[in-house]
């Protein structure tokens, strides 16, 4: 029988306490339910205390990893997949996961998100709103207008600073 396959995305920086324990929380339940964890892998941030949490439960845990040579892995990844696709592993991510459970992350996790809703797929936000995180996640890179005008006057200011 093929396991379910539970994604949990978030932040790849480190952790405060209650974001730590809540991804470790959450992976470690997903595990006592006998399903199987996806993350992005990494040794850092949501990833490595969702990763822990399961592993810690008995449970097997997959990392869909940007590099193609694993060193970036969680010690807590049983099956360790190097793809070197860089964030373009987003999409894998996404794909190989039943339901997606999204942490508070930046726009790596957002894209995420997006992917996965893309795709059809069940997103469960938990700790935070993505539509709000968004403009924040930004760097000021996301802009809103509501003229014509507006959005190329907006374009052109940014196409002369990065030519700066």
């Amino acid at each position: 029988m093929v396991r379910t396959v539970i994604g949990v995305m978030g932040s790849g920086h480190p952790l405060d306490h209650h974001a730590r324990e809540l991804a470790y929380r959450v992976g470690a339940m997903i595990a006592d339910r006998g399903w199987a964890l996806l993350t992005g892998g990494s040794a850092t941030g949501v990833m490595d205390a969702a990763s822990r949490g399961a592993h810690e439960a008995g449970g097997l845990v997959v990392g869909v990893l940007k590099s193609d040579s694993g060193a970036e892995a969680s010690s807590f990844v049983d099956v360790a997949i190097r793809t070197g696709m860089g964030d373009a592993r987003n999409v894998i991510n996404v794909l190989s996961s039943d339901v997606v459970i999204a942490l508070p992350g930046g726009a790596g996790t957002l894209s995420e998100v997006a992917l996965a809703l893309k795709a059809g797929k069940t997103v469960v936000a938990i700790g935070w709103e993505p539509g709000q995180s968004m403009r924040q996640a930004s760097d000021g890179l996301l802009a809103y207008a509501t003229t014509a005008e507006e959005a190329i006057a907006i374009v052109a200011t940014a196409i002369a600073h990065h030519h700066h």
